[in-house]
């Protein structure tokens, strides 16, 4: 089993940055990827980034690229979602989830995670 925990999340005006961490525990071992979702009242779970476990190659999606960085701290079994030039629309719950399988051309879909922090709160007000 792996545990991850969500921090960092919080109330921030447009344009302003946040960084949001993750952090894992248990069989740490296992894990391929991890990756970071988001869904905001009434929309369904989108993705936002993602990042291979142990060769560090980061994928993003297009409403997020350029602003937002995945990280990794293997020692620490930590991912940070570094999220600059904040925008309402990136208000929502952002999650952390990992996976022990998937591979990169299918890491944006949620339903391959096995593992799920419990969010954590990112309101970006006008």
């Amino acid at each position: 089993q792996v545990r991850l925990v969500e921090s960092g999340g919080g109330l921030v005006q447009a344009g302003a940055s946040l960084r949001l961490s993750c952090a894992a525990s248990g069989r740490t071992f296992s894990i391929n990827v991890i990756g970071w979702f988001r869904q905001a009242p009434g929309k369904a779970r989108e993705f936002v980034a993602a990042i291979n476990w142990s060769g560090g190659r980061t994928g993003y999606a297009d409403s997020v690229k350029g602003r937002f960085t995945i990280s990794r701290d293997n020692a620490k079994s930590t991912v940070a979602l570094q999220m600059n030039t904040l925008k309402p629309e990136d208000t929502a719950v952002y999650y952390c989830a990992a996976s022990t399988r998937v591979s990169t051309s299918t890491w944006d879909q949620d339903f391959r995670y096995e593992y799920w922090g419990q969010g954590t709160q990112v309101t970006v007000s006008s």
